[in-house]
């Protein structure tokens, strides 16, 4: 039966309002979120893609200690013959599934900043994206010249790569769930940490390159000159960092891997996909510069995640990380920074919480502390579900005179560290024995904290103070202060300076492995007698120690304690090697 005409009319205007909706419903989630200036979302036929990233780049590689920050998102596709030089405070994140959904077929590369010299490309990185380096440095390599703070993870290099560049030094670099289909040639890197990664071939060693869950490590082993590898078969336990993800429809999530053990190799090998949850992006707060620590706690309370994008952030009070399994996730390495004395992160004692990609900078006011995970006195146990930060950096001093007491405490049990450089600046601005104070870099009560990839530099008492039970560090990369400018002024209770490296006598059970400490003593007359200080009891072992003496001043007497042969820049060898101790 025919329906009559009125009714047909609104049979048809239903089904147009339905298909505007659906189609609206689709432009919806095609639209991109505000992201802000300095989150460059790109893909293979933006107009001007070549110059966009010259741009960035030509602002960025001078920028060693200044304000801006940039993020660029890499949409699925094939990028043919571009260049991607990264420069300060960039980086570049694919936003693919898988890392071979954004191909790069050209050059990703990081120039050395001083000459051939790297050991000042610092806060940089790439993410989650395959390249194919036609346009490299020839023979199918990329140059990834670099030092502290440099997070390249989730990639897959279809060719070779270079830790340096010509002959100049880099000084402590970082891997993590990476493919390289060739070699590595780590050169004159002086120091390195590959966790659950794998390549064709690794080539190179100087002080401490340490591997852990590879498939592929080098021959050879600690302390064989050339071959000065610290191998550990499986990653322990290890949840990787989470990342934006874009689909068809492009829609924005958030991509959070799921814990793992025993790990070995990457997590996407064979196409396959890593166990995990995807946030949707409707589930974050988009914070931006200028938003307050008030305005953020509240949508933390809320229940929201929080996405930080690149910036400055001055925070007047701190911000508070409360509720289980909350992701904190910053990409372009956005800066946050208190000059009234407020630590700036605090977490509680819950299962679950990941910060990743945040930089917190030291302010005019001593806070005590920037960071705090868990408070004083946590006793929940986190085993099933820890708290992890990823790439979570920290700097006292270099951009403005700054202080703390200490950059990071852990008192959480259970807590996962992948990656982090805690830094009393050497250099730049406000630098000096009383101009950028700070004792501390990581403090640890909680126990059963593991780390992996540990930077900490140039602080004024022991850079490290370890106190819970069951901590393990796999890699320890730390430079001595320089500027002590007397022994007078730099002596512990139990002699001359202060280790790197402190367990608490009372600690029965603490492992490390691949450990360097090195000392630029800019003044006569100072010297540390004892790099690494520990209590000698049968669940306490450290493996494979370097010591080093570099200019032409002072001496590291021990390696620990009271063994392992000095390393003096004068009248003896600038370094000493201890394979295990006790």
């Amino acid at each position: 039966m025919t329906p009559p005409l009125p009714l047909r009319r609104r049979t048809w205007a239903c089904r147009w309002l339905a298909s505007l909706l659906a189609a609206g419903t689709t432009l919806a989630a095609a639209r991109e979120p505000d992201f802000g200036p300095n989150v460059h979302v790109l893909d293979p036929a933006t107009p001007g893609l070549q110059q966009r990233i010259d741009d960035i780049y030509a602002a960025q590689q001078p920028n060693h200690f200044g304000p801006r920050r940039d993020a660029i998102l890499l949409k699925p596709g094939t990028y043919r013959d571009l260049r991607i030089p990264v420069g300060f405070f960039t980086q570049v994140l694919g936003l693919g599934a898988h890392p071979d959904d954004v191909h790069v077929i050209g050059d990703l590369r990081s120039t050395a900043f001083l000459d051939d010299n790297a050991t000042q490309n610092f806060w940089r990185g790439a993410e989650n994206f395959s390249v194919t380096p036609t346009l490299g440095i020839g023979d199918n390599t990329m140059q990834w010249a670099v030092s502290q703070a440099i997070p390249f993870r989730r990639m897959h290099v279809r060719g070779n790569m270079r830790l340096n560049q010509n002959e100049g030094w880099s000084s402590g670099g970082w891997f993590a769930d990476v493919l390289v289909d060739g070699t590595v040639n780590s050169a004159t890197q002086q120091q390195w940490l590959s966790r659950n990664s794998a390549w064709g071939r690794w080539t190179g060693s100087n002080w401490n390159m340490v591997f852990v869950g590879v498939r592929g490590a080098p021959e050879g082993e600690f302390p064989t000159p050339g071959q000065r590898y610290t191998k550990i078969e499986r990653t322990p336990l290890v949840r990787e960092k989470p990342y934006l993800v874009i689909d068809a429809r492009g829609r924005y999530a958030v991509r959070v891997p799921a814990l793992k053990r025993n790990s070995v190799g990457v997590s996407w090998a064979g196409g396959r996909s890593e166990p995990g949850k995807t946030l949707p992006l409707a589930r974050f707060h988009i914070a931006r510069p200028g938003e307050t620590a008030a305005a953020l706690n509240a949508q933390l309370a809320a229940g929201k995640h929080l996405l930080f994008t690149p910036g400055e952030y001055l925070f007047t009070e701190t911000l508070r990380i409360t509720r289980p399994g909350t992701v904190v996730l910053g990409i372009g390495l956005p800066t946050l920074r208190s000059d009234n004395g407020q630590p700036l992160v605090k977490t509680a004692d819950v299962d679950g919480i990941t910060v990743a990609g945040l930089f917190l900078d030291a302010g005019a006011q001593d806070a005590g502390v920037l960071m705090e995970v868990g408070p004083p006195g946590s006793r929940q146990r986190h085993r099933a579900d820890p708290t992890v930060l990823h790439d979570v950096f920290f700097r006292i001093g270099g951009a403005a005179p700054g202080q703390v007491t200490t950059a990071l405490r852990i008192h959480a049990h259970d807590t996962l560290v992948d990656h982090t450089w805690l830094w009393r600046a050497d250099h730049g601005a406000g630098v000096g024995w009383t101009s950028n104070p700070a004792a501390h870099g990581l403090w640890v009560e909680g126990e059963d904290v593991t780390v992996y990839g540990l930077f900490v530099e140039h602080f004024q008492q022991a850079q490290v103070v370890w106190r819970g039970n069951g901590g393990r560090v796999y890699f320890y990369q730390s430079e001595l202060p320089y500027d002590p400018p007397t022994q007078a002024a730099w002596r512990s209770d139990h002699g001359d300076g202060h280790p790197a490296y402190l367990v608490d006598p009372a600690v029965t059970r603490h492992e490390a492995w691949g450990l360097g400490i090195y000392s630029v003593f800019l003044q006569p007359g100072v010297r540390l007698d004892r790099a690494i200080e520990a209590p000698r009891a049968p669940g306490v072992r450290f493996t494979h120690m370097i010591t080093v003496c570099l200019v032409d001043k002072g001496s590291i007497d021990h390696v620990i304690n009271d063994a392992g042969d000095p390393a003096r820049c004068q009248g003896g060898s600038n370094t000493s090697t201890l394979k295990a101790w006790p």
